[in-house]
């Protein structure tokens, strides 16, 4: 089909000219609206403007300008129907072959502090979504643009078939204005449903901030890539990235090489990302099956991936990776004369020697994430028909945050592990027990049903692993319910303990702490992962 007319009419205007320049020099004519008609005409181009192409002004503050039967007929008739045609033809009413439209910028103005329900309401697009709709329900006949990012290739297309566009890609831009409104409104039912009830009565004032969590959530993810499979061969499965992805968030990731990612390693790699990301100072986390099996943190990056690889070398065999820093050609070399078997290598740079070397590991799969701290605004988790929905564990514990509630108070260096140790903690599926010390992880209990069993586990893999727990610190993810995983722990030679506090037996717990001369403290966080 060729191109005839286009209709023009956009807020972000980014590429615009250089795609009405394209349009014109192929012979279509210009139709556009306001502040676009008078970039395309102080440029130089033959522009009509809608209120002179209908017959009728703007109007209504510019609520009404393209709702008109001679902008609708041109784009709905249906070119394959001779009654549709010759209806437009009576009244007139040239057809529109194109239509470039993007919508008010509602994203936009209700990011700024203290916006008004007015300023967010005038912002609400009601011409620009019509017309998108229309044109996509009527792609046999008409292309509509949404994304800038296609111009280009369009007037590629235009210009190796005699100005016409195929009917693949008008129904793939259909498809793409469907879900570009779609999207639109779902942002803007999301903020409205998140007001306070009452709000509407005062309009011009500010709003106040909707409720993370509105009455009616929509939800909106691009498909970055089919995967292999799922968890197991026999499962199907895809990754999807939110359309605003927390910066710094390993959907961000850049694969410089290696095999594909599959679900378990996006999924551990996610982990291993948000628990290295979380420290300041140079930090490498292993992860094994969501759960860290080595946490370490150094003056250099070489010195933690040396503590977390010792925390538990037979796990670390097959995992993954994640650094908070430019990883060297030091690094890469102690992992090479470890024999480290690495599923997935992340990092936010690596110098070129490193590049280099990593390179002989074709299977190898390293990824670049930019480092930033910013969190998802919700975390999520499918349950049969429904969908739980929560802000992120966003608490990191301070030392002003410990409350001593022992007689042994702990020293300077314990009172640093127990904060490293309740870090980590944060990251291992409860229940969680993690022996710490000197920077690193010496022992993970991790996924077991009761608390007691966890450190029991803790204290084999450090044993396993041949590090002495004598003078080491814990952390617990939640309470001791009982006394009795606070005897293994003392057992194995642990001098403190950080935990929430919270159970109906702290006391019987402290008194055993006292008992053992062990220094607790008491955080009031819990931090659950299931």
């Amino acid at each position: 089909m060729k191109i005839r007319q286009a209709l023009i009419s956009l807020s972000d205007k980014r590429g615009a000219l250089d795609f009405a320049q394209g349009l014109a020099a192929l012979g279509v004519k210009l139709l556009s609206t306001g502040g676009t008609a008078k970039l395309l005409r102080e440029a130089g181009l033959a522009v009509t403007e809608i209120g002179d192409y209908t017959g009728f002004p703007e109007m209504l503050d510019g609520r009404v300008k393209t709702l008109h039967p001679k902008v609708h007929g041109g784009i709905l008739a249906r070119r394959d129907v001779p009654e549709h045609m010759a209806t437009i033809e009576k009244h007139g009413i040239p057809t529109i072959d194109l239509v470039c439209v993007n919508l008010y910028p509602f994203a936009a103005t209700i990011a700024k502090p203290g916006v008004a329900l007015e300023d967010a309401i005038e912002n609400i697009d009601i011409g620009g979504p019509a017309m998108v709709r229309s044109s996509a329900k009527n792609y046999a006949g008409v292309a509509v643009v949404t994304d800038p990012e296609d111009y280009a290739a369009l007037l590629d297309e235009m210009k190796a078939n005699d100005g016409a566009l195929t009917l693949a890609s008008r129904f793939n831009l259909a498809k793409k204005a469907f879900t570009h409104t779609a999207r639109y409104d779902s942002m803007i039912a999301n903020w409205l449903t998140g007001l306070d009830a009452g709000v509407e009565a005062k309009p011009a004032e500010a709003a106040p901030a909707p409720s993370v969590f509105p009455d009616r959530l929509q939800l909106a993810f691009d498909r970055v890539e089919i995967l292999r499979y799922g968890e197991n061969s026999h499962q199907s499965a895809a990754f999807y990235r939110d359309v605003h992805p927390a910066a710094g968030s390993i959907a961000a990731y850049t694969q410089l090489q290696g095999k594909e990612l599959s679900y378990n390693n996006i999924a551990d790699a996610d982990a291993a990302w948000e628990c290295v990301k979380t420290f300041e100072t140079p930090a490498c986390v292993i992860i094994k099956h969501a759960n860290p099996c080595g946490v370490a943190i150094d003056a250099k990056l070489l010195g933690a991936y040396e503590k977390a690889f010792k925390t538990d070398s037979t796990s670390a065999f097959g995992g993954i990776i994640a650094f908070n820093g430019e990883v060297g050609i030091d690094v890469v070399n102690a992992m090479n004369e470890r024999k480290h078997f690495v599923e997935v290598l992340i990092a936010p740079s690596y110098t070129g020697e490193a590049k280099a070397a990593l390179a002989a590991k074709q299977n190898l799969r390293v990824l670049v994430v930019p480092l930033a701290r910013q969190l998802n605004t919700f975390e999520l988790k499918r349950v049969g028909g429904g969908l739980l929905v929560q802000t992120p564990d966003n608490f990191n514990v301070q030392a002003s945050h410990l409350k001593v509630v022992t007689k042994v108070q702990p020293t300077a260096p314990q009172i640093e592990d127990l904060l490293f140790a309740e870090r980590v903690g944060k990251f291992v599926k409860s229940n969680a027990i993690v022996f710490c010390g000197g920077g690193m992880t010496l022992g993970v209990g991790a996924g077991q049903m009761s608390r007691v069993d966890s450190t029991k586990i803790a204290t084999i893999k450090a044993k396993a692993a041949g590090l002495d727990l004598n003078g080491s610190v814990v952390a617990s993810d939640a309470f001791f319910p009982f006394r009795d995983g606070l005897d293994v722990l003392a057992e194995a030679g642990a001098k403190a303990v950080i935990q929430p506090g919270g159970s109906m037996r702290d006391e019987e717990v402290i008194a055993a702490a006292d008992e053992h001369g062990i220094a607790m403290v008491f955080t009031g966080a819990r931090h659950f992962r299931h």
